[in-house]
């Protein structure tokens, strides 16, 4: 018995169920039950040849019935129920696991209760101890380095500071060496166990926690650079740099020769240049000192003595440069001659609009080997304290006025911003030979064509500094600076040497 209106489809072809999340709520769920029916075997019989569908088919062993699909439907609609009123709506993420998973009721409840619980605060506990980088962070801020956060690690910083209360004695330093090392005392009255303890002497390889000569290193390389930097560096501004990897003697090559192109003619050959080389000779060599930080010092436990050897280091270095430059470029007589064409004397050649005239001219008609112009500008105008001022004038000022009975009044200067001014103290200084406070240089930019060259051994401009302990005949601690570099003149057609007087 039926009750309409409904359709009763007596035979069909199923195409297709399809399920659809729309007009659905979040509790609609639906179970499948599917039932395979096999087509009737075909048999035969000696009575009747032709074949016939058999009355009922055979039933396999995996085959459900109506009922059984109906209660598996039933409790399966049960579990949903049963996980969707666990999780009440507020933890959907299981429900949704639950549901697709297979759970029960009680596996879903657990992990109800599990996510309920009260989440414990995350505590992340700073690392307090004691590191290589937080006592070099201590020694930085001890010595009032300036950038310091450029070198050091805000953490670091912040340890250091709370640790040592922004100050740490050398005495304080090398005792947490030690101690980091399996120093066992409490005192610093045995400083030679301590000693031995914070440079690690008599422990074992990778026994050593703290290498305090790599941080008296570090940190002494630092102030190393504040007394490298603090002397003189004009010598950077007019030379060549370049890298080398030995100590023996290097060869720089420039090639001359017949370069110009030619006009192809009717058989279309293209004539051969010609190529010949100039040599330049340049080496470097090893120019060091050794400083000692000794016992009193470290029992009057002056950690400014880690700060002031490493800066005299450094400037130490900064003059040695000076004197080895200097000395070579002011030896410059056969250098700078009327056979280079690159020197001009006379009253004329005094530093003024009309000497410095004269050395452009003598500058712009250099020549090369084929005896064409170089194609190089001058721009660099080299000149002892004593011409500073006129120097700055003729670089900056626009006009010049001449007070002397007779002159022009007023005159324009015509080389108001051509050349970049450098001023050394060591042109006029006495104890360089060749030294003059009236003669001065035009010279062209060392990137172009260098008339002098510094080599650096590995590309290191800078000294190294090294820290160690003293040698058993001593007590304190040693520091040696270190630097490798060579000088030479190289091509006379790159400058202009001036006399400045008759």
């Amino acid at each position: 018995e039926l009750t309409g209106p409904v359709n009763v489809v007596r035979k069909a072809t199923l195409g297709e169920i399809s399920f659809v999340d729309l007009g659905a709520d979040g509790r609609t769920s639906a179970s499948i039950a599917a039932r395979l029916h096999k087509e009737p075997s075909v048999m035969a019989d000696e009575s009747n040849p032709t074949p016939t569908p058999s009355a009922t088919p055979p039933v396999t062993g995996t085959e459900q019935t109506p009922e059984q699909i109906r209660a598996a439907a039933l409790a399966e609609t049960a579990r949903i129920d049963a996980i969707r009123k666990v999780c009440g709506g507020k933890h959907t993420s299981i429900e949704a696991q639950a549901i697709r998973d297979g759970w029960d009721a009680t596996r879903t409840e657990l992990e109800v209760l599990r996510a309920s619980r009260p989440k414990i605060p995350f505590v992340q506990t700073p690392d307090t101890s004691v590191t290589t980088e937080v006592l070099e962070a201590a020694c930085f801020q001890s010595a009032k380095l300036e950038g310091i956060e450029k070198v050091c690690s805000e953490q670091a910083m912040d340890v250091a500071a709370k640790r040592f209360n922004g100050g740490l004695g050398l005495q304080e330093l090398l005792f947490e060496a030690a101690i980091a090392n399996g120093y066992t005392g409490r005192t610093f009255r045995d400083s030679r166990r301590v000693l031995e303890a914070a440079f690690g002497r008599g422990i074992e390889a990778g026994m050593t926690t703290i290498d305090v000569g790599g941080i008296l290193s570090n940190v002494a390389n630092k102030f190393l650079l504040e007394g490298f930097f603090s002397v003189e560096r004009v010598w950077r501004n007019i030379c060549a740099v370049r890298n080398v990897n030995d100590f023996k003697t290097v060869t720089s090559y420039r090639l001359i020769g017949k370069d110009q192109y030619e006009e192809i003619g009717a058989g279309g050959e293209i004539k051969h240049g010609t190529l010949g080389e100039e040599t330049y000779t340049n080496k470097a060599s090893t120019y060091a000192l050794m400083l000692s930080i000794d016992r009193r010092d470290i029992i009057n436990d002056d950690l400014g003595a880690i700060t002031t050897v490493p800066r005299k280091l450094g400037r130490g270095s900064g003059l040695k440069i000076n004197d080895v430059f200097w000395t070579a470029f002011l030896n410059n007589a056969a250098f700078f001659s009327a056979g280079n064409k690159n020197f001009v004397t006379g009253a004329d050649t005094a530093l003024g609009v009309d000497g410095l005239t004269k050395a452009e001219v003598a500058f712009m008609d250099q020549v090369d080997t084929d005896g064409k112009p170089i194609g190089v500008l001058p721009q660099i105008l080299l000149v002892p304290t004593a011409l500073s001022a006129m120097g700055s004038q003729l670089f900056k000022s626009l006009e010049l006025r001449d007070n002397t009975g007779g002159a022009k009044y007023p005159l324009t200067n015509p080389h108001q911003g051509k050349f970049r001014v450098e001023v050394s103290r060591y042109l006029g200084n006495p104890k360089f030979g060749g030294n003059s406070t009236k003669a001065w240089y035009l010279l062209a930019d060392a990137n172009d064509l260098p008339v002098v060259e510094m080599a650096f051994l590995n590309g290191q401009e800078s000294p190294t500094i090294e820290t160690a302990e003293q040698t058993f005949n001593r007590l304190g601690i040693q520091m040696r600076g270190y630097h490798d570099f060579g000088v030479a003149l190289q091509d006379p057609r790159g400058g202009v040497k001036a006399k400045g007087e008759a």
